[in-house]
């Protein structure tokens, strides 16, 4: 079980990350598995859910996202639409003449979807069915097994045809099913609503302060205030020109990562900033601009950290000399610990090797090498 959850953390952070289609498949399928669907069935090694219960939550997700007057991107690169977009949006804007998504929700459960719209809802429907089955459910895993399907698989084993009656009832029975393995089944029935967010502690913490308020506010400004870094780009900023300006007066400036002497470069966070909010000293270093841009969000891999140590130490060293209260301060808390400050190069390496594996390992996060 607990690498089935590494592995699930792998899939969030590594797999393609181009739309948002690899979110909607895993939360779709959490929510199946959190509803208890009695259609839901185990088979030895793998368990069956129908294709059309993943296809209605992604309707769902999706309809408010397409209606929202502000663009909401779902995709990377400029003016790009998702694949089914134009034919859900004919749909959404006949639907939001006479309730908007609770309309379109309850048609899709109770009596189907009008017959104003039901040809436009059939082609809805074959493209969701094909670009669910080809693209997310196709690669998701990729990061971990290098091969195709490695989790998701398809049974076509009913086939998809108009009908006077396009309901709920319909999409389970004309879409065919698919299966996980039980261990990811059962990964998700434990903890997915924590993995989609829906139990997780930060909306439990702002639908607490919903109910406090007298319902006066909404989650979303809650949660947008709850998640603010007491970092800002300001500090981050001050941060990176204090440490340029120290490595002005040591002459030559060699790239953290590449070893070569270097004019123009970045001041680089080993551990990404964003997915570690430290902007101590010691997390900031030299590197190449180019270098840099291929580094982004990636952790530097253990083996070329390592490789890299005489290089990092230095650069240490240098600031601990220029800032020595505000770099041993930093340095304590987030690397060495209870450790005595006297050999504090070797501790705080060790520890920054150690943080470099667990992130990768065990929370999932890609790697970076030269």
């Amino acid at each position: 079980m607990n690498e089935t959850f590494i592995n699930i953390s792998k899939i969030i952070e590594r797999d393609s990350k181009s739309t948002t289609y690899k979110y909607a498949l895993l939360r779709g399928t959490i929510d199946i598995i959190q509803d208890n669907s009695p259609f839901i069935e185990i088979k030895k090694n793998v368990v069956e859910i129908p294709l059309g219960l993943l296809i209605e939550k992604w309707m769902i997700y999706y309809y408010p996202i397409l209606d929202s007057d502000v663009l909401i991107p779902q995709i990377n690169g400029e003016n790009l639409k998702i694949a089914f977009q134009s034919k859900f949006l004919p749909i959404i804007n006949y639907y939001n003449k006479f309730g908007g998504l609770s309309a379109f929700y309850n048609d899709i459960r109770i009596k189907g979807i009008s017959k104003e719209v039901n040809v436009e809802f059939y082609e809805l429907i074959k493209e969701l069915k094909t670009n669910i089955v080809k693209n997310p459910m196709q690669y998701i895993g990729n990061s971990i097994n290098k091969s195709v399907y490695s989790i998701y698989n398809y049974q076509n084993n009913s086939s998809l045809r108009k009908s006077e009656i396009q309901n709920s009832s319909w999409l389970i029975n004309s879409c065919g099913t698919f299966t996980i393995p039980i261990e990811y089944f059962k990964a998700f029935k434990i903890l997915g609503s924590f993995i989609s967010g829906t139990d997780n502690i930060l909306f439990k913490w702002a639908e607490f302060s919903v109910n406090a308020s007298g319902k006066k506010l909404n989650s979303e400004k809650i949660i947008s205030e709850i998640l603010k870094s007491p970092i800002t780009e300001r500090d981050v900023s001050n941060s990176k020109k204090l440490y340029k300006s120290i490595l002005k007066e040591n002459g030559e400036i060699i790239c953290v990562w590449t070893g070569k002497k270097i004019n123009n470069y970045d001041i680089d966070h080993v551990i990404p900033f964003s997915i570690w909010k430290n902007n101590d000293l010691w997390n900031l270093l030299p590197s190449q601009s180019t270098i840099n841009n291929k580094k982004r969000d990636k952790i530097p891999s253990v083996e070329l950290i390592t490789q890299q140590k005489d290089i990092i130490i230095h650069y240490w060293e240098i600031i601990h000399k220029a800032q020595e209260q505000r770099f041993l301060e930093e340095i304590q808390v987030t690397l060495l610990g209870n450790n005595p400050i006297g050999n504090w190069q070797n501790i705080a390496f060790n520890q920054l090797l150690n943080t470099s594996k667990y992130l990768i390992e065990t929370r999932g996060y890609e790697q970076w090498k030269i």
